[in-house]
């Protein structure tokens, strides 16, 4: 749930700066754009962070090879397109491949609700991950196409 509120705590908090004047951040698609790279800090972080880290690599589904490297890399991929989101020239670069990346990481979201014991920080049921996974894709959707 922490990435979807800073999703939307920092798309608010960029579009309320813009409101005052910011050129930066002076319409929707640069104020998510904030937002999603704020998410994605957030959560490309936690692929590193001991707890967080050990509970990505349990749900990485057992048919894909070396599972640390894997979390070791979306992690790295998840920082990278946060900071192109920033960047406007990337931006909808970014955007697209992160649609990308998330459309990718999605099966151990299944896995994971499909787990007997599943790791503490993803007992989410599936249909509410579901829904929170399509605001995630719905908001880089937006920068992707969006004007500004």
């Amino acid at each position: 749930m922490a990435p979807l509120i800073t999703l939307l705590l920092s798309t608010i908090a960029a579009r309320s700066i813009g409101a005052l004047g910011v050129a930066y951040v002076n319409n929707w698609t640069a104020a998510i754009a904030v937002g999603l790279a704020a998410m994605f800090l957030l959560t490309g972080f936690s692929h590193f962070a001991p707890p967080l880290r050990r509970d990505l690599v349990a749900i990485v589904p057992p048919r894909l090879p070396a599972p640390g490297y894997l979390v070791t890399f979306t992690g790295l991929l998840e920082l990278l397109g946060a900071v192109g989101l920033l960047v406007p020239a990337t931006r909808v670069a970014a955007a697209v491949c992160l649609v990308v990346l998330m459309l990718a990481m999605f099966p151990a979201n299944v896995y994971a609700s499909r787990m007997p014991d599943p790791p503490k920080s993803m007992t989410t049921r599936l249909p509410l991950r579901t829904a929170i996974q399509v605001v995630f894709l719905a908001a880089a959707i937006a920068v992707a196409v969006g004007r500004g």
